[in-house]
C-alpha cells in the first residue's frame, strides 16, 4: 500500500492547507454570533476532512477499494475520483474536466467571499446594497457554497459528502438569523432590498 506509487501521507501539506484555509475564513468569514461560530467550525470541519483525505490517508478510496472491490490506485490522479467516472463513461478527459470546472468555481467562489468582505468592511456599519449586494443579500456565504461545490467536484470523499449538505443548512439558518437582525436595525430599507435582492444566487433575468 505504500509503495511507490502511494501518495499520500504527506500530513505536513495537511496541516499547510488547513492552516491557509483558516486564515481566509478567519479573515473573510463573520463568525461574531454563536450560531456564526457554529457554521464556521462545520466548514472547518469540512476542510480539515477535505486535506486529510487529499494528502494525508485515502480513505474513501481504501474503502471502495476494500469492501465494494473497486480497484483505485493510490495515486492523486485517480483520488479525482468523479474524474475517474468522467473517463470511464467515455465523456471525455475526466481529470482534466473535473480540475478546469473545479478551477473555475474556486476562483468564482473567493472572489464572491472577498468582494462581499471588502464592502461590507468598507461600510462602518451602515447597509450595504450596492457591488455583489446588488445582486444577492450574502455574497460571503454564497461563496462558500460555490468554493464547497468546486472541491466536492474535484475531491469528493464519504467524510465530505456527509459534511456538505450539514454545511449548507447551517449558513441557510445563519443568513435568515442575520436578515431578521438587520431587519430589526433596518426595518423598511431593508425589507424593500430583501424584495428586489435574492437570498443566496442572482435572477438570471433582471
Amino acid at each position: 500500500m505504500h509503495g511507490e506509487g502511494y501518495a499520500y501521507g504527506s500530513w505536513g501539506i495537511v496541516i499547510t492547507m488547513v492552516l491557509i484555509s483558516l486564515f481566509f475564513i478567519f479573515k473573510f468569514i463573520p463568525m461574531r454570533t454563536r450560531l456564526g461560530k457554529r457554521s464556521g467550525g462545520a466548514l472547518i470541519a469540512f476542510i480539515v476532512a477535505l486535506f486529510a483525505e487529499m494528502y494525508g490517508f485515502p480513505l474513501t478510496i481504501y474503502l471502495l477499494s476494500h469492501f465494494v472491490g473497486i480497484e483505485i490506485p493510490f495515486n492523486h490522479i485517480s483520488g479525482h475520483l468523479l474524474g475517474d467516472l468522467i473517463t470511464y463513461l467515455k465523456l471525455g478527459n475526466g481529470w482534466f474536466i473535473v480540475m478546469l470546472v473545479s478551477n473555475v468555481l474556486l476562483v468564482i467562489g473567493i472572489w464572491v467571499v472577498s468582494a462581499g468582505w471588502e464592502l461590507v468592511y468598507k461600510s462602518e456599519g451602515k447597509l450595504v446594497t450596492h457591488g455583489v449586494y446588488a445582486y444577492i443579500r450574502h455574497p460571503q456565504y454564497t461563496g462558500i457554497f460555490i468554493i464547497t461545490l468546486a472541491f466536492m467536484i474535484q475531491w469528493p470523499t464519504l467524510a465530505t459528502l456527509v459534511l456538505w449538505p450539514f454545511v449548507i443548512a447551517m449558513y441557510v439558518r445563519l443568513a435568515k438569523q442575520e436578515e431578521k437582525d438587520v431587519t430589526q436595525q433596518f426595518p423598511e430599507e431593508y425589507r424593500e432590498y430583501m424584495q428586489r435582492t435574492p437570498r443566496f444566487f442572482p435572477k438570471l433575468i433582471q
